[in-house]
């Protein structure tokens, strides 16, 4: 690692020494406080998403969702540098029984987990419980990557880039058994994915998960996270048959409603400062205004 990532590092483990109602005490009052492009696109993804919803109600549930994600991220300091501490912190495991049954049926098994509760620490648990890799998207910082990296890999789970070759690495460790975790909520790229209702709006979906879903078992999987500090609790369901149909846009249809399912269930665990519908169908405008961009700084001026 590079003395940055190095850096990145040890201010995760320092973070990470608190304890866990501390760390999502922090982590909760420094996501209430959000402002700028986050908290907007957040606003906007829910007004798009819960239109019945009165604006007071709405705007406690982006507080709520902004206080969740301040937690997420100061849970995965800890997660990442001190995994067996952070293993305690899982008390019930719903559908245990499931993981286990799809892995001895030896074809290895294939994990959609949506952005929603601590997905990092159900990284963890499936690492502990036996061989596997994740997809991910490298970090736009190096060092923040590297330390990523390493942290997701401590107890041995594999890490996939999501490029060209991620579909066929992912084919061969499916083959050889292993089980391999999707977030499958992650907008594609155009031309990789189709537009299918999700909330009710058109949005591009991947079709890399359904069509992986027809060569292994398939389980939908998330941690809640509890009140209070008590830590979290696992949940794996079977994924709905449509998601091995044929046509990519019926299967990820399908996935989607699953999806949706899952987040009304909690929806102040939903990551809502995604811009989750920032790419249209050919012809609709543009979902997300001018104050939802990133800035980007000018270039010096020329001499």
């Amino acid at each position: 690692m590079r003395l940055s990532a190095h850096l990145v590092w040890a201010i995760f483990r320092l973070v990470a020494a608190l304890p866990l109602p501390a760390l999502q005490a922090v982590g909760g009052w420094l996501g209430r406080r959000r402002r700028g492009r986050g908290r907007r696109i957040a606003e906007y993804n829910l007004a798009l998403c819960f239109p019945e919803l009165e604006p007071g109600q709405r705007q406690q549930l982006v507080d709520s969702a902004l206080a969740g994600l301040g937690q997420g991220m100061f849970e995965a300091f800890a997660i990442w540098t001190r995994p067996r501490r952070a293993l305690a912190w899982i008390g019930q495991v719903h559908g245990a029984e499931r993981l286990q049954q799809a892995r001895a049926a030896g074809k290895g098994v294939l994990i959609l987990a949506p952005h929603l509760g601590a997905w990092e620490l159900l990284n963890l648990y499936l690492a502990a419980t036996g061989p596997g890799a994740v997809l991910y998207r490298p970090a736009s910082s190096a060092a923040l990557d590297e330390a990523i990296v390493r942290g997701r890999g401590a107890l041995g789970m594999g890490q996939i880039p999501a490029d060209r070759s991620a579909p066929r690495t992912i084919i061969r460790r499916l083959a050889a058994g292993d089980t391999i975790g999707i977030l499958p909520d992650q907008q594609p790229r155009l031309g990789e994915g189709v537009f299918v209702p999700f909330f009710g709006v058109q949005a591009l979906t991947m079709t890399l998960a359904p069509r992986l879903s027809q060569r292994a078992p398939t389980l939908l999987a998330w941690a809640e996270r509890l009140p209070d500090g008590a830590g979290f609790d696992l949940h794996f369901e079977p994924a709905d048959a449509a998601l091995r149909d044929p046509d990519p846009a019926v299967a990820s249809a399908a996935m989607n409603a699953q999806i949706e399912a899952l987040v009304r269930r909690h929806p102040e665990q939903y990551v809502w400062d995604y811009k989750r519908f920032s790419l249209r169908p050919e012809g609709e405008p543009e979902r997300y205004g001018p104050g939802t961009r990133r800035r980007h700084r000018e270039p010096p001026a020329q001499d």
